[in-house]
């Protein structure tokens, strides 16, 4: 991968530091920054008005939309809901979908999510819902697949899950998870946040029910995207005004209606993986716009899993360090989103160490509160999480290597 045409696409880059929080939010791309500008300058006017400006900024959202729903591979545009976050959106979706459940029907989420994809659910246990947890094995960090078909019943509604785990780093098998919930007759309902930054996202292949994940951690500005099969859309009631029909999907989980210019501002992102893939092919293979991202995703887990070996190969190497979670760089296992505590220090105490080398990194639970406290590891302020994304460079992990090397 050419890291130097990567790198010169984020501004943000060509300051003095060096960014691994990336999972807290990732840096944005300058060509999202310019449509954003673009946006306010040239058509930041309401929508569905008979004005020529106003036209232009429908015609532009609406094409923006439809290529995001290519971008997941939703098989309509009103399968994309765009909101504030995924936490919102999530929250919103608990609100409409459980206004058609009784008391004692069941949800089933896990102690490995962030809690964007648990509150919202076990709040419902005021209004008679059910809820039961399903644990990761907390020997390898994995959530056995036999655990949740023990849990599963004739009143499960739905099952919450991570598809990556935001401290473990963890790819979960969606599809076949999917398969074991529709099986049994369920929903689920999958918080992307921490896969969609690393890898593409194909909602029908996995045939999930709804798929959320914030577009400030794939290199754009803070707005997320919930997908939901568009009967189900449909069926549920919304949380908008009284007048809104049944059909009226997106905008009935969208009060206030979307923010405009953030939204076309994601049209650089997604020209960002076509380019990718125009840049390192350089015109000598002809492929169709989903072709391009996979070809631009497959080079970023290639190039990602040579930056989380590297690191790894070192923290494995530590005696008192332990990985949280899978300790190879495999690709397909893992993002490099790569957490450790050491027996010696605090994790908090080992990030403040690197704030003066001029390198983010964070310590602590992360909002997946219940993974921390059920691996007891509150007592050492969380976790130590480094998470990386494609533009990083091997440099960088060298010179957070050599910095950890100065305390351990």
């Amino acid at each position: 991968m050419d890291i130097k045409y990567i790198r010169s696409k984020f501004p943000a880059l060509k300051n003095n530091f060096i960014f691994m929080d990336n999972a807290g939010g990732s840096q944005i791309l300058g060509s999202t920054v310019d449509y954003i500008n673009d946006y306010l300058i040239n058509s930041n006017v309401q929508l569905g008005a008979s004005y020529a400006v106003s036209e232009k900024a429908g015609e532009r959202l609406a094409k923006t939309t439809s290529s995001i729903a290519e971008f997941i591979n939703a098989s309509h545009k009103n399968e994309v809901v765009i909101g504030p976050s995924t936490t919102m959106l999530l929250r919103i979706l608990s609100l409409s979908i459980s206004q058609n459940w009784k008391e004692g029907d069941e949800v089933i989420v896990t102690n490995s999510d962030h809690e964007a994809n648990v509150s919202c659910w076990t709040d419902l246990e005021k209004k008679g819902i059910k809820i039961k947890v399903w644990k990761i094995d907390p020997k390898s960090f994995e959530l056995e697949n036999k655990d949740l078909k023990a849990l599963l019943s004739n009143k499960t509604k739905l099952v919450a899950v991570t598809h990556t785990s935001n401290v473990l780093g963890t790819i979960n098998p969606i599809k076949k998870i999917a398969k074991i919930v529709h099986e049994a007759g369920a929903l689920i309902c999958v918080d992307g946040v921490a896969y969609a930054p690393h890898r593409k996202v194909d909602v029908q292949d996995w045939d999930v029910d709804f798929y959320t994940f914030s577009w400030y951690k794939v290199y754009g500005p803070h707005l997320a995207l919930m997908y939901g099969k568009l009967h189900l859309l449909t069926n549920m009631p919304g949380i908008n005004h009284y007048f809104f029909k049944p059909d009226d999907v997106p905008y009935k989980f969208q009060p206030g209606n979307f923010n405009f210019e953030l939204t076309y501002g994601l049209k650089g992102i997604l020209e960002y993986f076509e380019e990718m893939a125009d840049h390192h092919l350089d015109g000598k293979t002809a492929l169709s716009v989903p072709e391009k991202y996979d070809t631009s995703f497959d080079m970023v887990a290639t190039y990602e899993e040579v930056l989380a070996a590297r690191l790894l190969n070192y923290l494995n190497s530590v005696e008192e360090i332990k990985i949280i979670g899978n300790t190879s760089g495999d690709k397909n296992k893992r993002v490099p989103t790569i957490a450790f505590v050491h027996n010696s220090f605090m994790s908090s105490d080992i990030v403040r160490k690197m704030d003066h080398e001029k390198i983010g990194i964070r310590f602590g639970d992360f909002y997946a509160k219940k993974l921390i406290q059920d691996l007891n590891l509150e007592e050492k302020h969380g976790v130590v999480r480094i998470s990386l994304v494609h533009y990083n460079t091997e440099e960088e992990v060298d010179k957070l290597i050599t910095a950890f090397k100065k305390i351990f």
